[in-house]
């Protein structure tokens, strides 16, 4: 017998299936759709598939979308062959009440901010656990020319955070660009757009990881109770 009052809660992977799949309404038949990063993005791409003979194709901000695009038969443009997407559709490691998000965790964050930057418009697919009051408690990916990585760090700290370099296998992480990561905590980011334009300022800095002048139009929350739709 079943009682569906009271079936369990969904898991944070059938969160991402259902906001993956709510994201194919903002597709546009006909056209390249832009595609982001991130596990919550792999849900969108498997769906992507079921209409793919709809699209042209899509452009892709990382070597690991592009690869799972392919497979699944999506034709991929790149971002230079392509004047303007209609849509763009990524993650966020953080989404505030205005749509300003903080990226960067899976280290794509400077590939996501050119494609967002060519989009008309930007929607956000995240788990409901993504949504906070004020950026900044997720580390904020900052990506550098590893010979200004040191100095970064010492800005970063002056302005009250701790920065580190992010290591994979004991070694500086590098990114699909050949530069490193600088992940930093123990910011409060109450300026969004202010902080971004001041960051991207600093000599060596190629991309911070806070999407203000690039924020969300839309959000797909996925929620306890389905898929919650913001609107910035």
């Amino acid at each position: 017998m079943s009682h569906p009052q009271t079936a369990a809660p969904l898991t944070q992977d059938e969160l991402k299936t259902l906001v993956g799949q709510a994201a194919l309404q903002y597709v546009v038949p006909g056209e390249v759709v832009g595609v982001g990063t991130g596990s919550t993005v792999n849900k969108f791409i498997d769906a992507l598939a079921t209409m793919k003979d709809q699209i042209k194709g899509a452009v892709s901000s990382s070597v690991a979308s592009t690869e799972r695009l392919q497979a699944l038969g999506i034709p991929v443009f790149e971002a230079a062959e392509v004047e303007s997407l209609s849509v763009y559709i990524d993650g966020a490691d953080e989404i505030d009440h205005q749509g300003h998000m903080v990226k960067g965790g899976g280290a794509a964050l400077t590939r996501e901010k050119i494609v967002a930057a060519q989009s008309k418009m930007f929607v956000c697919i995240a788990d409901e656990s993504k949504l906070v009051d004020v950026l900044g408690a997720f580390p904020l990916p900052v990506e550098v020319i590893p010979m200004a990585a040191a100095r970064v760090m010492r800005q970063f700290a002056a302005m009250g955070g701790s920065a580190k370099l992010r290591l994979k296998d004991g070694q500086p992480l590098v990114t699909d660009n050949g530069q490193h990561i600088v992940d930093v905590t123990g910011l409060k980011i109450s300026k969004p757009l202010q902080f971004e334009t001041e960051v991207s300022q600093w000599p060596g800095v190629v991309t911070v990881g806070v999407f203000a002048h690039q924020k969300a139009q839309v959000c797909l929350l996925g929620t306890s109770t389905g898929v919650k739709t913001l609107k910035f």
